[in-house]
């Protein structure tokens, strides 16, 4: 039991707040609630001592490997996976702890790819990178469920990504689409789902709250082929649905770091559009051809958007006005009608940048949130910035325009700070 709890309850019945069989019953609690609680520490030493393990027992097989005839090699290649799933197959049959679980699944994870790279290196199998990855991910998804391991499952999304990475980002002319991470991304995300539903708000759920949209916003360059532009505007749409994504009760009930999507997709749509509001960006839009396939992704992003747009206006979820969670349609018109007026759409762009952060320092001052107010003065910061480098104005405008924007970061903590601390005395009074 915590200490500081302790120390807490002591005070309480030396003060005569509660008896000592209240302050008994509150101990027989927590330690009650301890008992029942898996030790996360033991969790992840278990899971690193399993990484070590595999790391040596590879280590002193490559040491000697060259001694070994190729029956030897054979037997070693498939031992770790044999003793991976005779643990697992315990730790199954038995219903073991957790701990047994997650170590028994990171060692077995790490097995099957030992196995495919010796026995391929043994009896001379070709094959790239990219196809090693994708069948050792295949293989270890079955493992996140028959195990309900998180560290599995962090590792197939990883695994997914690199993957996806390695097949999509090729510096060669003949560009491949990775079409099939949706596939092993869509594998797992009903594992995610159970985790939602039993533990929402969890520190393991909040990890994959980070690493789906984390692995989505690395790999979805790798479904541009041609087209840069529409690549662009693909990423601009992606973040809006992340946002919105972020936006559902569910989420956005969440404490701000528990949501990954919101902040994700925030930072995102922010970074797209300062990138495009410098004129550069539009220039060549009239020499795009829309028979690529980023045009089919945008589309599908672009209906997937909008309906849970529409589903949360049904829902009402949607009750003040955000521009965050319709920055996508904006941009997306603008980014159409750029094609004949370029001028037009950058101005609205610049403007758009504007609002977005005058609306989020609103937010923050509403909420008393000095994160959210700073981004807010932030967003208004970066587009000083940018328009720092591409304007004809003279130093001395440029220069008021840095010192009026510093004097509002102090000026709006200032009078935020004060607010909180009238706040909290009027709290203190009604108490009284």
């Amino acid at each position: 039991m915590n200490s500081k709890i302790q120390k807490e309850l002591s005070e309480l019945v030396q003060n005569n707040i509660i008896t000592n069989d209240i302050a008994q019953n509150i101990t027989s609690y927590y330690l009650n609630k301890q008992e029942n609680k898996p030790n996360r520490l033991f969790t992840v030493f278990g899971v690193l001592g399993s990484l070590l393990v595999g790391l040596g027992v590879i280590l002193i097989l490559a040491h000697n490997w060259d001694h070994f005839s190729r029956a030897t090699k054979t037997v070693f290649a498939f031992l770790p996976l044999i003793i991976g799933q005779i643990v697992s197959g315990y730790a199954i049959i038995k219903k073991k702890s957790a701990t047994w679980r997650e170590a028994s699944g990171t060692f077995l994870f790490f097995a099957i790819g030992s196995s495919m790279a010796l026995v391929a290196q043994i009896y001379n199998i070709p094959g790239d990178l990219s196809s090693y990855l994708l069948t050792w991910t295949v293989l270890s998804l079955p493992l996140i469920y028959l195990l309900r391991s998180n560290a599995v499952a962090i590792l197939c999304v990883v695994f997914a990504t690199y993957y996806a990475g390695e097949f999509g980002y090729s510096f060669s002319s003949n560009t491949k689409i990775p079409w099939l991470y949706l596939l092993l991304i869509l594998a797992i995300i009903p594992y995610y789902i159970q985790l939602l539903k039993s533990k929402a708000e969890a520190n393991i759920t909040s990890i994959f709250n980070w690493l789906f949209p984390l692995s989505l916003t690395i790999i979805l360059g790798a479904f541009v082929d041609k087209n840069d532009d529409l690549g662009f505007l693909m990423y601009l749409v992606m973040f809006g649905l992340l946002y919105n994504i972020g936006k559902i009760p569910f989420f956005n009930k969440q404490k701000l770091r528990r949501n990954g999507y919101l902040i994700i997709g925030s930072l995102g749509s922010v970074k797209m559009l300062l990138m495009a509001s410098f004129d550069t960006s539009w220039y060549d839009l009239k020499q795009l051809g829309y028979t690529t396939p980023e045009l089919y992704v945008v589309l599908c992003l672009l209906v997937i958007t909008i309906v849970l747009l529409a589903y949360s206006y049904m829902q009402k979820w949607i009750i003040n006005f955000n521009p965050f969670q319709y920055v996508f349609i904006i941009f997306s018109a603008l980014f159409f009608t750029g094609l004949i007026h370029t001028i037009a759409s950058l101005i609205i762009v610049n403007f758009l940048i504007l609002a977005l952060g005058l609306i989020t320092v609103k937010i923050g001052v509403d909420k008393f949130h000095f994160g959210v107010l700073n981004y807010g003065l932030l967003i208004i910061t970066a587009l000083v910035v940018c328009r720092f480098f591409d304007t004809d104005m003279s130093y001395v405008i440029r220069g008021l325009l840095f010192v009026a924007v510093g004097g509002g970061f102090f000026l709006t903590n200032y009078i935020m700070l004060k607010r909180q601390k009238i706040r909290e005395r009027q709290s203190l009074n009604n108490q009284k």
